[in-house]
C-alpha cells in the first residue's frame, strides 16, 4: 500500500520528541501531531495572572500550555503544545535511586540500571543538563534545613538544562555544533514554569524536535487524535490511519496513513485514547490499559514568609536544589517569578485529618485566629518574591487505575498499596520546620484541603511494561502487545515510582526503545 508516513507520532513531549528525532536519523519519514501550539519565547505569559496564554482550556478559548485536571483522586498539572512537558517543568533532570530499577512491573525484563546507564548520557547531553551554578535564598533556605537536619551531605545543587552562559547574551548553538538556534544566558528570573522568554530553557523544540525539523520531520500543531485503526483487520502489518481533527476552533476531520505509530501523549494524552481505542478500533490492547497508575507519591506546598528583610524566593531558577531527606524522599524549593502569584486564589491552610469536614473547620480556625498573618500574605505585592513551594518526593509505591468516566472523560480508582495521600507526614514535618524559619505557614491545594485528594506534576503509568499483555501494555522495547510497528514512548510506560523529577527517564527510555528500531 501507497502509506503516506511510515511513523506518525502522537504528542510532542520528552518520548514524542526523542523518537522524532531518532527515526528522522535512521531515513524514516515521520509526522508528529501535537494538540497544542507552537510558542516562541515572546509567547509566553509574563506572568501566570495571563491565564488565556498560561492556562490550556480552549473551550474558553484559553491557549496556553498549562493544563490542570482534577481527578477523583488526584489533581494533575501537565504540559501542552509543541514541546510537550518541557515547556512549563522545572528543567531538573535527577536519575532515580537504585530501587526504581529493580521493583515494579519492568523489574525482572532487564537489568535497568546497567542498561539505561548510556542513554541516560545521550540524555543529559541531548537537553543540555548542567549543574546550576549559582543558589538563591530559596535554595539557601533549604540548605539551612539540612543542616538543621544534620543532612548537609545530601543537599545539593540542581542539574538542569539550562544554558547559562554569560546571563543576557546571545550566543550560537553551544550544543550541537551550530546546528541548533542560537541561545541567551539566564538571567535566573525563576520564569521558567511560566515559559521561558529569555532564550535559556533547554526545551525540545531547540533540541530534539528542532534537529528533527531539519531532517524532514513534519510537526503539527493544534490538532487532536481521535482515532487510529488498522488498514486491514485481518492483517495488522499493513499499517494504520490516523484520524485528527482541530483542538482549537473548527473541527474539521482529516487522516493519514501510516505504517507505524507510537503515542507520546503523556499519561493525560495517551491513556484515555488508549481506553477510548480499546472499546472501538483497537480491541487486541491488553486490559492492563489505565492500570499501575503512579503520583510519584508527591506533596506540594507552598509558605508566604510574613518577615519583612530582603530575602526574595523569586530569584533563581524554578528548581535550583535538591534534598535527599531519607532513602525514599526528596525535597525540592520551587519558585515562581515575580508577579505570579495565580496559585495563592487556588490554596488553602494545609489542615490535615481524614474527615473533609474538620479541615474545613481547621481552616476557618486559622482564618480567624490568625488573620493579620493571613491578610499580610496573601494580599501583599511580593507573594512570589515572598513564598517558596516545597516539592516533596517519595519512592514509596501505590498505584491507581484510570477509566473512562460516565459523566467525565476520565476516573480513578484506587488499586494497589494505600491511595495518594496529599498529607504525607514527613512533608507537612518540613513545612512546619521552613515556615518557623520564614514565619508562615503551609498552604496547599484547595482540591487537598477540600477533597482529600493529592496534587502532582508527574503523573505516571497506564501502559506499563511486561512479559505480555497479562502482565504489560507494552513489551521491554515499549512494542504495544497485540498490535505491529505500533509503541507507547511517554511517562505512562514508567513502570515503577521514580521518587523524583521522571523528565530524564522518560527521555532515557525512549532513546533505548529508539536504538532497537533498524536503519529504514
Amino acid at each position: 500500500m501507497n502509506l503516506k508516513y511510515d511513523y506518525v507520532i502522537i504528542g510532542s513531549g520528552f518520548g514524542g520528541a526523542v523518537s522524532a528525532l531518532r527515526l528522522s536519523e535512521k531515513g524514516y519519514k515521520v509526522l508528529v501531531i501535537e494538540k497544542g501550539k507552537w510558542f516562541n519565547a515572546t509567547d509566553f505569559p509574563k506572568t501566570n495572572w495571563n491565564l488565556k496564554k498560561w492556562l490550556w482550556l480552549p473551550q474558553f478559548k484559553f491557549r496556553g500550555f498549562f493544563k490542570m485536571t482534577f481527578l477523583n483522586h488526584v489533581t494533575v498539572l501537565s504540559g501542552v503544545g509543541v514541546g510537550g512537558g518541557s515547556l512549563t517543568y522545572a528543567n531538573t533532570l535527577p536519575i532515580p535511586k537504585d530501587d526504581f530499577f529493580i521493583t515494579g512491573s519492568w523489574a525482572n525484563l532487564n537489568p535497568w540500571q546497567k542498561v539505561l546507564k548510556p542513554f541516560y548520557k545521550t540524555a543529559y547531553k541531548m537537553l543540555g543538563a548542567t549543574v546550576n551554578p549559582k543558589l538563591h535564598d530559596s535554595d539557601l533556605l533549604i540548605k539551612e534545613i539540612a543542616k538543621d537536619l544534620k543532612k548537609e551531605k545530601d543537599f545539593k545543587a540542581a542539574k538542569v538544562a539550562v544554558f547559562f552562559g554569560e546571563p543576557g547574551k546571545t550566543v550560537k548553538d553551544p550544543y550541537f555544533d551550530g546546528k541548533g538556534p542560537d541561545r541567551k544566558g539566564c538571567i535566573h528570573c525563576g520564569a521558567c514554569m511560566t515559559g521561558c522568554r529569555f532564550n535559556s530553557k533547554n526545551t525540545l523544540d531547540k533540541n530534539y524536535l528542532y534537529l528533527a525539523q531539519q531532517l524532514g520531520a513534519k510537526i503539527l500543531a493544534e490538532k487532536e487524535v481521535f482515532n487510529v485503526e488498522t488498514l486491514d483487520k485481518k492483517n495488522i502489518s499493513k499499517g494504520y490511519k490516523i484520524s485528527y481533527k482541530s483542538s482549537i476552533g473548527k473541527k474539521k476531520k482529516e487522516s493519514v496513513t501510516t505504517k507505524g505509530v507510537i503515542f507520546s501523549g503523556g499519561v493525560m494524552g495517551t491513556i484515555p485514547l488508549l481506553l477510548k481505542l480499546k472499546e472501538t478500533s483497537l480491541p487486541n490492547l491488553s486490559n492492563l490499559v489505565g492500570k499501575c497508575i503512579r503520583t510519584n507519591n508527591e506533596s506540594l506546598l507552598s509558605i508566604t514568609s510574613s518577615k519583612d528583610n530582603d530575602k526574595d524566593y523569586s530569584k533563581g531558577i524554578s528548581i535550583g536544589s535538591i534534598l535527599h531527606t531519607d532513602k525514599n524522599s526528596h525535597l525540592e524549593p520551587v519558585r515562581y517569578a515575580k508577579g505570579s502569584s495565580f496559585f495563592k486564589m487556588m490554596s488553602l491552610p494545609t489542615v490535615t485529618g481524614k474527615y473533609r469536614i474538620l479541615r474545613i473547620l481547621g481552616v476557618l480556625g486559622i482564618l480567624i485566629t490568625k488573620p493579620i498573618y493571613i491578610l499580610k500574605t496573601f494580599f501583599t505585592r511580593k507573594y512570589a518574591e515572598k513564598t517558596t513551594i516545597l516539592l516533596f518526593m517519595q519512592t514509596l509505591d501505590s498505584t491507581l487505575q484510570i477509566k473512562r468516566g460516565f459523566f467525565t472523560s476520565m476516573k480513578t480508582i484506587a488499586e494497589k498499596g494505600k491511595k495518594p495521600n496529599p498529607f504525607i507526614p514527613e512533608a507537612i514535618d518540613l513545612g512546619t520546620k521552613v515556615g518557623a524559619k520564614i514565619k508562615g505557614i503551609s498552604y496547599s491545594n484547595f482540591t487537598d484541603i477540600l477533597l482529600g485528594t493529592t496534587t502532582t506534576a508527574h503523573i505516571l503509568g497506564g501502559s506499563v511494561m511486561g512479559e505480555d499483555a497479562k502482565t504489560g501494555v507494552v513489551d521491554k522495547h515499549c512494542n504495544v502487545f497485540g498490535y505491529q510497528n505500533m509503541m507507547v514512548c511517554d511517562g505512562s510506560v514508567i513502570s515503577a515510582n521514580p521518587g523524583v523529577n521522571p523528565s530524564l527517564s522518560i527521555t532515557a527510555i525512549s532513546e533505548f526503545a529508539m536504538s532497537k528500531i533498524p536503519e529504514k
